[in-house]
């Protein structure tokens, strides 16, 4: 279950009559628990509890009591030793009248009245394996308030079928936007009355719904009719209560889906609840699922932390405006320049979605404002920061006008905030008309246009949200002189995922630079854009990305392009997980990269510290892998220019399945031990040698072909080969079908072979690699060197290479995707002494030894990192130890040095090689 969900649960729990016997299941049910779950506990076979109370073990030990008994219970629950048994997280107890529970964990509580449970259903998220952030858990009134626009949207469009066409599709994206206006606006006093939207509703439409549409189309028309125009627009009395609102919000058709009963009861709940509590950095992100049918399932999950994007926004400007404020002091008249240089700035996102980057922007420059116009003596001075230099583009009209209307409620709780009630009352109605968030593809609109970096008289027309989708009237930008900062988190969308117009749109943008365009990520289109937005203007931008298009092969590709046209690596947030609020989510690992145009002479790097919190580094560079060195790039090396052995794929079959056999394939083949000694050879992939896994394959010789086609099992294998190739659409396949006894490569260690699956996962300490057999063989799954000298194998099993790999080979998904060419021919290794080998020989000895101590584990099994054995690990830190002091006479402190030494030896290799 998603949050939405259950606050939809908790919600219908907390309408029903208490049932103390049967409300401890309900409410596990409430937070996804199954049918089967529920059915454990109250036959006893997995409830422990000792209190007469339900026990769900690693989850929460509840009770109910009599009246006034709260606090006995949950201190009962709080000491039972069955709570302590189990692991319990939260203790819980009710009456029915109140409830109060603890968060075993952190301490928190909390107590209300029954009735009031819904508010606080995110503390209890964890229950349902939903990460919360400390945000949204004190922001239950968003989550609630998605639920219930959702349930009324399903409503309506099950009622409506037609305005859930795609013809009708914005008029009723747009009629859900005013609706969220006028139950803001209701409970803000911007409204003549409080309630006033909801009250009238109730007054005015018949219980049945049937004439709801009707009501609420003459509320929308008189919002659109200046005072002015009321008596000729002729409205009724009781619509002409409400205010002239303009701004685009009510213009155009008033035409409103027709409600059901239901429908109308689903809208009375949603005006009963306080909007004062919105919060449209949250809300927005949330509210943009209620319209597209395939987000609706992760309704409510589509939350993006305050505390993530200002990685993004303090160090792309935020933290200069900071310093700026520090350095001016008390001084009136640099106070004064700053706040001037801040109603000049415009915050673009391209990619805007529901608006919570410009919201959030927006709401730290207006805080920022207030610091200084409390400090020159003018704390009720007006603000000078327009909405208008929050500029946006997004592909969905919904999200668009979210986005607008996210702003504008920001801007007005800001005005409540620093100005008072009455102040912003008296200047918010009515709307300006401008508009400032375009609806469309950012990758093919011209971004100039969108948002105009300098000059007085620029004009541009678009889409106006709140008005019909034609050409909005013109608006000047007399905005000389301002700052451009470009920021989002565009879709990701790695080159395998892309849709046929993606590809198009990144076809557009990169077709005539590079023709390796097609192995990008479609987030490598927004870079690239902005680079080109830079030479016009002086702008930095920042986006959060997968940290794919800063590793690999999409390194070459993409920054050499960005460089060339001036621009350079101004900060960067090496990887780590956003999050949102999906059940169990791990987040997809990102980085952000700001990119400049005028970066400066100081580069800040910023990486995870071990407490969760950023450690910056300060250098005069930071390179496309981010890391603080020169502006390298990693090319393929067709041979190793490192003095280390030679590594090969394995042998690819090209075979349809014939040359390799399961256990028990090989046991039909009724071959003689001595036949079985002559053609059977075991065989590993990466999973093989990862997981423990049997495969063999059939090894033939060009001298033994003969007696191998004399054993029918065998030659009808070989036969199936030859025809597989024949019947190939590859050419290669053709030619190999004159040899179809054999794989393409027939690759083999005379006395062993060190092996690296070429495939294998981020979160193992370690690349998975060791030593096979000369009775066995890899296929092209997993690299190989034959017969190479053991401390090869102890570079391979290093923190060094591995940091090495995930940085210049990239992944695939979230695994590792070992290269031979790119990783291994490139490691920048010092020149080894002998007794440096033998210290490093010596060193994988011990790794290999500890490894057989725990015989049959498999690679799987010993590099769990939950359950890595003492001695292996030991010897892996022997061998990093050994290794690094080869490098630098001692341990390194953290990965980024090691990359950085990684990356000065790689520039003084290739340096070398090609002088």
């Amino acid at each position: 279950m998603n949050a939405v969900e259950i606050e939809q649960a908790v919600s219908e729990l907390a309408e029903q009559p208490f049932d103390a016997a049967e409300f401890p299941y309900a409410f596990l049910m409430a937070f996804g628990n199954k049918d089967t779950t529920i059915k454990r506990l109250r036959t006893g076979a997995s409830n422990k509890s000792d209190l007469g109370g339900v026990l769900q073990t690693n989850n929460i030990h509840l009770a109910t009591c009599a009246p006034g008994d709260i606090a006995a219970t949950l201190r009962s629950l709080r000491d039972s030793p069955a709570t302590t048994r189990a692991k319990a997280k939260f203790i819980f107890a009710t009456d029915g009248i109140d409830l109060e529970a603890e968060d075993i964990t952190t301490g928190e509580t909390i107590a209300c009245r029954y009735t009031e449970f819904p508010d606080h259903f995110g503390f209890f998220l964890p229950l349902a394996g939903i990460s919360t952030v400390k945000q949204i858990r004190e922001s239950a009134f968003d989550i609630r308030a998605t639920s219930r626009l959702n349930r009324l949207y399903v409503e309506l469009i099950k009622d409506n079928p037609d305005w859930g066409s795609a013809d009708k599709r914005h008029d009723m994206n747009h009629f859900m936007a005013r609706l969220i206006f006028c139950f803001f606006a209701e409970d803000t006093d911007i409204f003549v009355s409080d309630n006033l939207f909801t009250a009238t509703i109730d007054q005015m439409a018949n219980r049945d719904g049937s004439n709801t549409h009707e009501v609420i189309g003459e509320i929308f028309r008189a919002m659109n009719t200046p005072i002015a125009k009321r008596a000729e627009a002729k409205l009724p009395r009781w619509a002409d209560t409400f205010p002239y609102v303009n701004g685009g919000l009510f213009s155009g058709s008033t035409d409103v889906p027709r409600f059901s009963k239901i429908a109308q009861r689903y809208l009375s709940h949603i005006g009963s609840l306080d909007w004062t509590q919105i919060n449209p950095d949250i809300f927005g992100s949330m509210i943009q699922a209620v319209a597209d049918e395939e987000e609706r399932s992760v309704l409510g999950m589509h939350y993006t932390s305050v505390p993530n994007i200002l990685k993004v926004l303090n160090p792309l400007f935020l933290d200069d405006l900071r310093a700026e404020l520090e350095a001016a002091g008390d001084n009136a008249r640099k106070l004064a320049n700053l706040r001037a240089r801040m109603a000049k700035i415009r915050v673009f996102d391209p990619a805007c979605g529901s608006g919570n980057f410009l919201v959030i922007a927006y709401k730290e420059m207006r805080s920022l404002e207030y610091e200084i116009n409390k400090r020159r003596g003018e704390p009720l001075r007006r603000t000078d920061i327009p909405l208008t230099n929050y500029r946006g583009i997004e592909l969905r009209d919904f999200s668009a006008e979210i986005a607008r209307l996210a702003l504008i409620i920001a801007e007005y709780q800001c005005d409540v905030t620093y100005r008072g009630q009455k102040e912003a009352l008296a200047e918010f109605l009515p709307l300006d008309a401008q508009n400032w968030i375009t609806c469309g593809n950012a990758l093919r609109l011209d971004w100039l246009s969108v948002c105009p970096p300098t000059g007085t008289g620029v004009k541009f027309q678009a889409y106006d949200l709140f008005m019909s989708p034609l050409d909005q009237a013109q608006i000047d930008f007399a905005n000389e002189g301002g700052e451009t900062y470009i920021c989002r988190n565009p879709p990701y969308l790695g080159s395998t995922w892309q849709s046929t117009e993606q590809k198009e749109d990144l076809q557009r943008i990169f077709d005539g630079r590079t023709k390796s365009w097609k192995s990008l990520d479609y987030v490598a289109g927004w870079f690239m854009k902005a680079a080109d937005y830079g030479l016009h203007t002086p702008t930095v931008s920042a986006f959060v990305s997968t940290n794919s298009i800063c590793q690999g092969q999409q390194v070459p590709i993409l920054w050499p392009l960005i460089f060339k046209i001036g621009h350079e690596i101004a900060f960067a947030h090496t990887s780590f997980k956003w999050a949102n609020l999906a059940s169990h989510n791990a987040g997809v690992t990102v980085a952000i990269v700001g990119i400049s145009n005028h970066a400066g002479q100081v580069r800040k790097l910023f990486s995870l510290a071990d407490d969760g919190g950023s450690v910056v580094k300060e250098s005069d560079n930071v390179n496309a892998y981010l890391v603080a060195a020169p502006n390298v790039i990693v090319d393929k090396a067709s041979r190793p220019l490192n003095g280390t052995a030679n590594m090969s794929f394995g042998n690819k079959p090209v075979d349809g399945g014939h040359l390799l056999l399961s256990a028990d394939e090989v046991r039909t083949l009724g071959l003689t031990p001595d036949q079985h000694n002559k053609f059977i050879r075991r065989i590993y992939g990466s999973a093989e040698f990862i997981r423990g896994l049997e495969r063999y394959c059939l090894w033939i010789e060009n001298d033994h072909l003969q007696e191998a086609l004399a054993i029918e099992a065998i030659r009808q294998r070989i036969e199936g080969v030859r025809m597989m190739r024949l019947n190939s659409r590859d050419k290669s396949a053709n030619e190999m079908a004159s040899r179809a006894h054999q794989m393409r490569e027939m690759r083999i260690g005379k006395n062993w072979t060190l092996t690296v699956p070429r495939t294998s996962s981020e979160n193992r300490p370690y690349l998975p690699n060791g030593i096979i057999d000369a009775r066995s063989t890899v296929t092209s799954e997993t690299f190989a060197l034959y017969d190479a000298p053991l401390w090869n194998m102890a570079l391979i099993a290093s923190r060094l290479h591995l940091v090495w790999i995930a940085t210049v080979c990239g992944k695939m998904k979230t695994d590792f995707r070992y290269s031979n060419t790119m990783g291994w021919n490139t490691f920048p290794v010092p020149k080894l002494t002998e007794k440096n080998r033998a210290d490093l020989t010596a060193a994988a000895e011990g790794i290999l030894l500890a490894r057989e101590a725990h015989f049959p584990a498999t690679i799987a099994d010993l590099y769990d990192p939950e359950k890595m054995p003492a001695n292996l690990r030991a010897a892996h830190d022997h061998n990093d130890e050994v290794l690094e002091r080869i490098y630098i006479g001692r341990r390194f402190r953290n990965d980024t040095e090691r990359l950085e030494k990684l990356f000065e030896m790689y520039t003084k290799m290739t340096t070398k090689v090609s002088a």
